[in-house]
């Protein structure tokens, strides 16, 4: 028989990255708020950003189902039902924006588009892990790559876009139809290698999980080094969420009076913001092939909790120290998120890893409740994110005990 062919990894890698850089979008979703309001539908800047949070817990628990089907029905499928759920739930937020139903939104936008960003997620990760066994750090940041450069291109275009006359409607349909096409078609490009593959040239370490040796959800659930992982993506995310919901009104919080146009320049430092969150997940990722990606979350850990004592400690007039600080938080979320997947890769192995890290990927969901709250409860108490700050570094203090304790045993 002859055998069998296979697309070439890197160009599987390239459709990765472009569904990332489409479902990415969702970070951008603050640049709406705004414009949303404006519309005169009576929608408050509460009743609009509860939507974003309801989007991530979506994302998170449907990552969690879609890693299932991805196991048992392949990647493909998996990522055309997220081209057709992530585009329709734009256009459906399109919609709702037209005619100004706020639950309309919240099924569009939060249920359905969720789904599809969930579904979405986990097939890049889940299936570049299996191509690139030799350099599963380095694919996994490059395959949520695009999750960050997402939320960047978006707070240029649609600015812009609404400058130059376009409705918010027609935003949400033009991207809708981009996005549906898009992931659609670069999904078709999603395949696992074949069985027993390997790069050539290249040797497993003999102390690694195979493919065909991977634990399952259950068996991983059950060990306390799947918790111990659950919980480091829970904290890291958590800070870099918290600043993510609040990063507009903290960067303005400390320019001094006399600056022109604060509202731009506010938006200008998101950007910088998405493009450090991007590029955090390629050099993380890359440094964990290197030195070990338990390494990697103590040196986050150690350094963020420096850095947001940096933070409450610094004047309110600091903008850039501020703004210097903040890019950092934003490459270690980023990082985190590129080096988990391998970290779970290598420990459970990888034939079941689209349904482990997906389940672990609720630890997103959590986060996303907790951060913001934590932030935005410290301000409405205190007026200021100084105590927020403070208590972020104590967080990163304590939690410095998972990655010790996710140290493999020496064996004897």
């Amino acid at each position: 028989m002859p055998e069998k062919k296979y697309p070439n990894r890197w160009t599987i890698a390239i459709a990765g990255v472009v569904m990332q850089t489409c479902l990415g979008t969702v970070y951008a979703w603050s640049i709406f708020r705004n414009p949303l309001e404006d519309l005169g539908f009576g929608w408050t800047g509460t009743e609009i950003n509860l939507a974003f949070t309801l989007v991530i817990v979506a994302l998170a628990f449907s990552a969690a189902l879609g890693g299932y089907i991805l196991d048992t029905k392949g990647p493909r499928i998996v990522a055309t039902l997220s081209g057709i759920f992530f585009g329709v739930g734009i256009l459906i937020t399109g919609v709702a924006t037209h005619i100004g139903n706020l639950w309309i939104l919240y099924l569009g936008y939060c249920l359905i588009c969720g789904i599809g960003l969930g579904f979405g997620y986990i097939v890049p990760v889940a299936t570049l892990v299996k191509w690139f066994p030799d350099k599963r750090g380095l694919i996994t940041g490059l395959a949520v790559l695009g999750f960050g450069m997402g939320s960047g291109l978006m707070s240029v275009i649609v600015p812009r876009m609404i400058d130059s006359g376009f409705s918010v409607p027609v935003i949400f349909y033009i991207f809708g139809a981009i996005f549906l096409v898009a992931v659609t078609l670069a999904a078709q490009l999603m395949v696992v290698p074949p069985a027993g593959y390997k790069p050539a040239g290249w040797t497993p370490h003999a102390s690694a999980p195979s493919a065909a040796s991977g634990k399952t959800l259950g068996e991983a659930v059950r060990s306390k080094t799947w918790w111990l992982l659950w919980g480091m993506l829970f904290i890291n995310i958590s800070a870099g969420m918290a600043v993510i919901s609040q990063a507009r009104p903290m960067a303005q919080s400390f320019m001094i009076e006399g600056i022109h146009h604060p509202g731009q320049l506010a938006g200008t430092l998101m950007l910088i913001f998405a493009f450090f969150n991007t590029i955090g997940r390629l050099i993380w990722a890359a440094i964990s092939d290197k030195i070990g990606r338990r390494q990697v979350f103590l040196i986050l850990f150690i350094s963020q909790a420096s850095v947001f004592l940096l933070m409450y400690l610094i004047p309110p007039t600091s903008l850039v120290l501020f703004s210097i600080l903040a890019c950092y938080i934003y490459g270690c979320l980023g990082g985190g998120f590129a080096t988990m997947p391998a970290y779970a890769a290598d420990t459970f192995g990888t034939k079941y890893v689209g349904r482990i890290y997906g389940w672990m990927l609720t630890a997103w969901a959590a986060a996303g409740i907790l951060g913001p709250q934590l932030f935005g409860l410290t301000y409405r108490g205190t007026g200021n994110y100084r105590e927020a700050m403070l208590i972020m570094a104590i967080i990163f203090t304590v939690a410095l005990v998972l990655p010790v304790l996710a140290a493999p045993k020496k064996r004897q």
